[in-house]
């Protein structure tokens, strides 16, 4: 899909893309709606040595590279650009496909909302406590799928799977009626220390190399039914959207705020001093096949920021690796859902509409519980203010439409 906006020309976010006219996947930055072309742009040495880094179809040469090879092709881009070097390689964004950035070693998704966290734990537990005792002390999360993690745009076809719908029954086999969204955002890694030696806090953030937007497709009746007790499996693994652009973590040291208080104080492992959130807008938007009949715009349903994550991406990559688990070039670990403190806030159809007890009302009449077939939802994230002009920093979006799933095992 090509760009769906002006991503500006101060992120200048990695992507990777294909045009019309030849099907090689080439690595280029987002700049306004256009694409610069890195690889034909090392090609005129405007990365000198580095230029080979830049000149694969994605980001996995750069990715294991390391933090010092990451600033000086920023640093090579940028100087390209201020002596207008990069305007011979400038592609259109409408004539390119985007394609999957990078290809996924493997894949954690975290649970680091504590609205969220406590929203699932009252419509869960309403007779109990919301969060469970070891919430407030570890950054909880799982080991997810990484063979279904696609670029925005990819059909996301409904899963199917067993659901209990009641305790009185046995389990049925068939679509899930309860499919919805998840709204995150996730870090990619390059690579960890040599043996799996464990990331110290204090070093985590020299091994992210930016952020992509995350929509963890989650279908909760069929997670309801197999989660106990080892967790999402069947109800998590069919889809993971993720936006094409990949925002440099090192763009964002203009947008760190200091996150919530967190009482208990972690363990010493986890112990942050450092301002530990970033400061992003997002919001999902939802457009249904009888809008597109009638030409609507999608309309928003929820909006939030990142900035109030209760646990940051350097204490999730310190507590991933401090058991002595690798860390590989590619990785994408993933915030869990990103919610907020008031309605209207919350990143899901699960807590929008409390289980699908209080379905939501669109504009044009259509009530939503959950996702039904033909469902787009789009996905955007910012940092900064988008009217100020460029100097707001877009992650772009990631788009998914559902589909039906043909046919049925027996």
């Amino acid at each position: 899909m090509s760009l769906p906006l002006d991503m500006g020309t101060t992120g200048l976010p990695y992507g990777s893309f294909s045009t019309s006219t030849s099907s090689d996947r080439h690595l280029g930055a987002a700049f306004g709606r256009s694409i610069i072309d890195l690889s034909a742009l090392a090609v005129d040495g405007a990365f000198g040595g580095a230029g080979s880094l830049v000149q694969g179809p994605d980001l996995h040469l750069l990715l294991e590279a390391g933090g010092d090879a990451w600033s000086e092709v920023r640093s090579s881009l940028r100087r390209a650009i201020a002596d207008g070097r990069h305007e011979p390689h400038l592609v259109e964004a409408s004539e390119a496909t985007l394609h999957l950035p990078f290809v996924p070693g493997d894949y954690v998704d975290f649970y680091s909302s504590i609205e969220h966290a406590t929203n699932l734990g009252r419509i869960l537990r309403p007779d109990g406590e919301p969060l469970l005792p070891n919430w407030r002390h570890l950054p909880v999360g799982y080991h997810g799928r990484s063979s279904t993690v696609v670029v925005s745009g990819f059909p996301v076809l409904r899963p199917r799977g067993q659901t209990r719908p009641s305790p009185d029954n046995l389990p049925i086999f068939g679509p899930s009626r309860m499919l919805d969204f998840e709204l995150e955002i996730g870090f990619i890694t390059g690579s960890g220390p040599v043996g799996g030696a464990p990331i110290p806090l204090e070093e985590a953030e020299k091994h992210i190399f930016g952020i992509v937007l995350v929509n963890d497709w989650s279908a909760r009746d069929i997670q309801s039914w197999e989660y106990q007790p080892l967790g999402p499996f069947l109800s998590k693994s069919f889809a993971t959207s993720i936006s094409p652009w990949v925002l440099p973590f090192e763009s964002l040291a203009g947008h760190r705020v200091v996150g919530p208080d967190q009482v208990p104080a972690p363990l010493p492992y986890l112990r942050a001093t450092e301002p530990r959130g970033i400061d992003v807008s997002l919001e999902v938007a939802l457009r249904t096949e009888r809008m597109v009949a009638q030409g609507d715009e999608a309309v928003v349903i929820s909006s939030n920021s990142f900035a109030g994550m209760y646990w940051s991406m350097a204490q999730q990559l310190a507590h991933l690796t401090v058991n002595g688990a690798s860390v590989r070039a590619g990785d994408l670990c993933a915030s869990g859902t990103v919610s907020g403190p008031t309605p209207g806030s919350e990143g899901s159809l699960m807590e929008l509409t409390w289980r699908g007890t209080k379905p939501l009302t669109l504009p044009n009449g259509e009530m939503r519980s959950f996702l039904e077939d033909g469902d787009e939802v789009i996905m955007r994230g910012w940092c900064g203010d988008p009217t100020g002009g460029r100097a707001c920093l877009e992650l772009g979006s990631v788009v998914g439409r559902i589909g039906a799933m043909e046919g049925s095992p027996s």
